[in-house]
């Protein structure tokens, strides 16, 4: 790989203006090639483009006309002295800084993802960086999308939040080979070492079934609307395990419910499995894997005449219902999404600055705490 391949389009595209401006000395209200021409000489996008000399225009070395093209502008003199200047911010292997940071992440619609960004924002404003957010909906090949986007927009670096599936993303793959720096957070790849940081999981599901067990709960259900066996899931099934023989129970595979799919709409809750295992009973309390689902299984109880927590309590992962927690309802393993959030990014950024050896990769697990609020009571009498 040349050092010319490391460096982003765009800015490959800016510092190749620069050159023919200096070097053909061009004049204030010379035009500058074309975006078609730069598109064909580059192999780019017009939005790479568009961003490039958009970075120029900010610089004050090229003015944009709408419709007429770009030119060199009437304070390019004084611009190109501070495009000098900055040329001495150098990041990683001699290229320039652009101080931004990528984050991508399946969506915010929870509070987890939101602390999460709140986290890594914090960290990125301490030390002066700014940052782009991209959602991938889940969806892998939007993620694969959004790497190389990124990549192309010139982050310096990614913080991901890998989408939930079992099958690797060839770009984080390609990213790891080629030393583009990345950092994952709350899940990793099984078997490829990377920068990563998450909640101990097998200990997350331990204090939330030891919680029950205390309560006297001993038919307890582990939920997950995964539709595949993740690592995440895998982790947290395997806490349980340990959690329920540490106890001397039998392990009741019928409680391990992982393979249905997520409930899109309340009214449809009567024809889902997932209702029919509460309405009948099956267990008197529940590990939700996740915020949104432990508030589908609440509201599913409440829909088949349940109260909770008289007659059925609920354990989620993560906070579901209050970014305020003294407002929230639900007992939940909490996982410290905001320190997770700064802490990844703090170490993206060491990865940044070269610090360490680079092929040290860093794994960092957060120990989760179960708080107690009012989805939990004792079992009921029968």
């Amino acid at each position: 790989m040349s050092t010319n391949d490391r460096i982003p389009l765009y800015q490959q595209i800016q510092d190749y203006i620069r050159h023919v401006i200096t070097q053909e000395n061009m004049k204030p209200g010379d035009r500058i090639p074309t975006e078609k021409e730069l598109m064909d000489q580059f192999q780019v996008s017009k939005i790479t483009v568009a961003n490039a000399l958009t970075g120029l225009a900010n610089e004050k070395l090229i003015a944009r006309v709408p419709g007429k093209g770009s030119f060199v502008a009437e304070e390019a003199e004084s611009a190109s002295v501070t495009s000098t200047q900055a040329t001495t911010m150098k990041g990683r292997e001699g290229t320039l800084s652009t101080g931004m940071i990528g984050i991508i992440v399946p969506s915010i619609h929870d509070y987890f993802a939101i602390r999460l960004v709140e986290g890594i924002e914090q960290a990125l404003r301490e030390e002066g960086y700014r940052s782009m957010i991209m959602f991938t909906h889940g969806k892998v090949d939007k993620e694969k999308d959004v790497i190389k986007e990124m990549k192309a927009l010139g982050a310096e670096g990614l913080l991901i939040f890998p989408v939930d599936k079992e099958n690797y993303n060839e770009e984080i793959l390609g990213m790891k080979l080629s030393g583009f720096p990345f950092v994952l957070m709350d899940r990793y790849l099984p078997g490829v070492e990377t920068h990563y940081i998450a909640a101990d999981g097998r200990r997350g599901t331990r204090l939330a079934v030891e919680h029950l067990w205390e309560l006297g709960h001993r038919d307890i259900a582990i939920c997950s609307d995964s539709p595949l066996q993740t690592v995440t899931v895998q982790e947290r099934i395997e806490g349980y395990i340990e959690a329920l023989k540490g106890k001397g129970a039998l392990i009741n595979p019928a409680h391990m419910i992982t393979d249905f799919q997520p409930l899109s709409e309340l009214k449809e809750a009567e024809a889902h499995p997932l209702y029919r295992y509460i309405q009948n009973r099956m267990v008197t309390a529940y590990v939700s894997l996740n915020g949104r689902l432990g508030v589908q299984i609440y509201q599913m109880a409440k829909q088949a005449g349940l109260r909770v927590p008289e007659d059925v309590s609920i354990v989620s992962f993560d906070d579901p219902t209050s970014i305020v927690e003294e407002f929230s309802i639900f007992t939940h393993v909490k996982q410290f999404e905001r320190d997770m959030g700064y802490r990844a990014a703090v170490k993206l950024l060491e990865v940044l600055r070269g610090r360490g050896e680079a092929k040290s990769y860093s794994k960092m697990l957060i120990e989760p705490e179960l708080v107690v609020r009012q989805t939990t009571g004792t079992v009921p009498q029968a």
